[in-house]
C-alpha cells in the first residue's frame, strides 16, 4: 500500500513546494490532527473559519508525512505506511466558497460533509468518489448540482436543504441505493418524474419549497416511510399516494389542501400532520382508513365538525383540532384509548367551558365521558334554544347567554353587531363573547356595558384597524382573541388589563412588537405569528415570569438575541419561519429548552 501511495505521489516527495507555482498560504492544520486522521480515517475541520481547503489535506494519502521526512523514529502507532485512506472528511461550519478538483484524490471518502459554508457550485471530480455513501452539502448557495452526481453508484444520504435550487437533475432517479434525500427549504417548483426510480428511499423531504403539485409517480416508492411536503402550494394530494403502503409519516402543513386525502392503501401510517391549511370537512370513510394513525394534527383549518367515526382511531394518541371551526364534539371521543393530548383552543365550542379546557386531556375525556350517557343532543342535532329573532332575521342564543354566559354573533359576515344583541342580554351575566368571522372594522363600542363580567373576547377573523378604548375597560379580561385582523399597534391604555393572560394577535400587520405587551404581568401566553414583527427585547420578556408560549412563526425576525435564552420559563418558544441565519433549523427541531440552551451559550461573557 505505502509503495502505491508513493508512486501516486511521484516518488514519496509531494509534501515540498511545487516547482511552477506559488504554495498558496493556508490556514494551519494541526499535524497532530493529520496524524490522528491517518490512523482513523477520520478528518474533522469544522468551525475553523477556512477559506479554501489547504492542499495537503487533500493529498492526505498521496505524500510523504511531514514527521516522516524529517527522520523521526516511529513507534507502532505512527507508522504512516500501515496507516488507513480518509474515509470521513467534515468541512463543515466553514468560509468556503468554492470546492478544489482535488476532492478526487480521496477516493475512499464514504462521508463528506460541508454544509454551512458558502459553496455556490460543486466540483464535477465529486462524480469520482464511487465509495461516497453521505453527501451534506445543505446550508450553502447552490443553484444547481453538478451531473456528475449522478454517477455515484453507493450514494445513501444526501441533504441539500438550505440552498438557493429551482431545479434538480432530470436523472436524480439513477442514484438506486439512495435512502435519504432532504431538498427542502430551496426553490424547487417542480419534482423529476425519475424520483419513481427511488425504490430504496426511506426519507424525502420537500418542505419550504415552491410545488403546486406533487407528482403520482412518487407512489412508486415502496419504501418511503416519512414524506414531509410542509410549507409548499399543494391544493391536493395525487390519489395514487395513497398506494403508499410503508408511509409511516407525511407532513402536509401550511398548504392550501381543502379537504384530507384518502389513505386506503397507508395501513402503517402512524403520523399525519395537516395543520395550516384550509380543510373544511373531515370525511367519515377516510378515517376509518386510518387504523394505526397515533397522531392527527389539523390545527389552523376551517373544520366545523368533527364525525363519530374518529373514535375508530384506536390508537390515536395526540389528537391537535385547535383553531379550527368546531362548535362540539362526539362525547364518544372520551372513549379513545390510548389519547393522551387533546387540543382544541380556539374553536367556537358551546357546551364546553374553557375552563374544562384549561384542566387538561384527562379531565376533558372524564367529561366527555361523562356526557354520553346524558340526553344531551347528539353530535348532529342542535342544541335545544330559546331564540329570539331580530329585524336582522338573525338569532340570539337566549339559551346560550343564561345558561353558558356566551354571548355569540359570529360567521354572519356583519359590518356590526345589532343593538338587540347587546339588548338580550339584560342583567344576565356574559363570560364569553364571540363575534368573530365578520366584517367589523372596529371594537363594538356596547362591549363595554359587559365589564363586569367578561372575561373573553373574540374579535378574530374581521377588519378592525385599530383598538378603542372601550375594550381597555373590560379588566376582567383574560382571553382575547384579535387574530386575522388588519392591526399595526395596540394602544398603550391596554396596559389596564392587569389579568390579561392568553392575546391572540396572529396574522395582523405589526412590524413592531407591542410594547404594552411587555406591562402585562399575567400573560402566559402571546400568539404573534404571521406578521412582519423586526425585532423583540428579551430584557423586557424576562420581566414576563409567567409568559410559558410566545409563538412569533412566520415573522421578519433578522436575528434572534441570546439573551432570550434567559426566559427560563417559556416552554414553547416557536420561530420557524423567520430569515435569521441563527439558531439554524436543526437547532428548533430540538425543541424550546434546545434553543434557550443555545441562546445562552452565545451570550458574550
Amino acid at each position: 500500500m505505502a509503495a502505491a501511495r508513493r508512486a501516486r505521489a511521484g516518488g514519496g516527495g509531494g509534501a515540498g513546494p511545487r516547482f511552477g507555482r506559488e504554495a498558496e498560504p493556508a490556514p494551519a492544520v494541526p499535524q497532530g490532527l493529520l496524524r490522528l486522521a491517518r490512523r482513523s480515517g477520520q478528518l474533522n475541520l469544522a468551525g475553523r473559519g477556512l477559506t479554501h481547503v489547504p492542499e495537503h489535506v487533500w493529498r492526505i494519502n498521496l505524500d510523504t508525512p511531514e514527521e516522516a521526512q524529517q527522520n523521526l523514529s516511529f513507534g507502532a502507532a505512527d507508522r504512516w505506511w500501515e496507516q488507513t485512506d480518509l474515509t470521513k472528511l467534515i468541512l463543515a461550519s466553514n468560509k468556503l466558497q468554492s470546492l478544489s478538483e482535488d476532492v478526487q484524490l480521496l477516493p475512499a471518502l464514504t462521508m463528506l460533509d460541508v454544509h454551512d459554508n458558502q459553496l455556490t457550485s460543486l466540483p464535477s471530480a465529486l462524480g469520482q468518489l464511487e465509495n461516497l455513501q453521505k453527501l451534506d452539502v445543505s446550508h450553502n448557495q447552490l443553484r444547481s448540482l453538478p451531473e456528475e452526481l449522478l454517477q455515484l453508484p453507493r450514494l445513501r444520504s444526501l441533504l441539500v436543504q438550505h440552498n438557493q435550487l429551482s431545479q434538480l437533475p432530470e436523472g436524480l432517479g439513477q442514484l438506486l441505493s439512495l435512502e435519504e434525500l432532504d431538498v427542502s427549504n430551496n426553490q424547487l417548483t417542480a419534482i423529476p418524474s425519475s424520483f419513481a426510480l427511488l425504490v430504496n428511499l426511506v426519507r424525502l423531504n420537500l418542505a419550504c419549497n415552491q410545488l403546486r403539485e406533487l407528482p403520482a409517480d412518487l407512489s412508486a416508492m415502496k419504501s418511503l416511510r416519512q414524506l414531509d411536503c410542509t410549507k409548499n402550494y399543494l391544493e391536493t394530494v395525487p390519489p395514487k399516494l395513497a398506494t403508499m403502503a410503508s408511509l409511516e409519516q407525511l407532513y402536509l402543513r401550511k398548504n392550501k389542501l381543502r379537504s384530507l386525502p384518502e389513505f386506503p392503501s397507508c395501513k402503517l401510517l402512524k403520523e399525519l400532520h395537516a395543520g395550516e391549511n384550509q380543510i373544511e370537512m373531515l370525511n367519515a370513510e377516510n378515517l376509518k382508513q386510518l387504523s394505526s394513525l397515533c397522531v392527527l394534527e389539523l390545527r389552523d383549518n376551517k373544520i366545523k365538525a368533527v364525525p363519530e367515526e374518529i373514535t375508530l382511531l384506536q390508537k390515536l394518541e395526540r389528537l391537535d383540532l385547535a383553531n379550527n371551526d368546531i362548535s362540539r364534539l362526539p362525547y364518544t371521543l372520551g372513549n379513545l384509548p390510548q389519547l393522551k393530548f387533546l387540543a382544541l383552543e380556539g374553536n367556537p365550542l358551546r357546551a364546553i367551558r374553557r375552563d374544562l379546557l384549561q384542566k387538561g386531556t384527562q379531565e376533558l375525556l372524564k367529561y366527555l365521558r361523562s356526557k354520553i350517557q346524558d340526553d344531551a343532543p347528539g353530535p348532529n342535532e342542535e342544541p335545544p334554544v330559546t331564540a329570539m329573532t331580530l329585524p336582522s332575521q338573525s338569532k340570539v342564543n337566549i339559551h346560550a347567554i343564561t345558561t353558558l354566559k356566551l354571548l355569540e354573533y359570529s360567521d354572519k359576515q356583519a359590518a356590526e353587531i345589532p343593538e338587540a344583541v347587546f339588548d338580550a342580554v339584560g342583567s344576565n351575566p356574559v363570560a364569553t363573547v364571540n363575534f368573530s368571522k365578520n366584517q367589523l372594522k372596529e371594537i363594538p363600542p356596547r362591549l363595554v356595558e359587559l365589564k363586569d363580567s367578561v372575561c373573553d373576547v373574540s374579535l378574530g377573523f374581521n377588519k378592525i384597524s385599530s383598538i378603542s378604548s372601550e375594550l381597555c375597560l373590560l379588566q376582567k379580561l383574560t382571553h382575547l382573541d384579535l387574530r386575522n385582523n388588519v392591526l399595526t399597534a395596540l394602544p398603550e391604555e391596554m396596559e389596564a388589563l392587569k389579568r390579561l393572560h392568553t392575546i391572540n394577535l396572529a396574522f395582523n400587520r405589526f412590524k413592531v412588537f407591542p410594547s404594552v405587551l411587555y406591562h402585562l404581568p399575567a400573560l402566559e401566553t402571546i400568539l404573534l405569528s404571521n406578521n412582519q414583527v423586526g425585532s423583540i427585547d428579551p430584557v423586557q420578556l424576562k420581566g414576563l415570569d409567567k409568559l410559558g408560549t410566545l409563538d412569533l412563526q412566520n415573522n421578519d425576525l433578522l436575528q434572534v438575541p441570546p439573551e432570550l435564552g434567559n426566559c427560563e420559563n417559556l416552554r414553547s418558544l416557536l420561530l420557524e419561519g423567520n430569515p435569521f441565519r441563527t439558531p439554524r433549523a436543526a437547532v428548533l427541531a430540538k425543541g424550546t429548552a434546545a434553543v434557550l440552551e443555545y441562546l445562552r451559550s452565545r451570550i458574550p461573557s
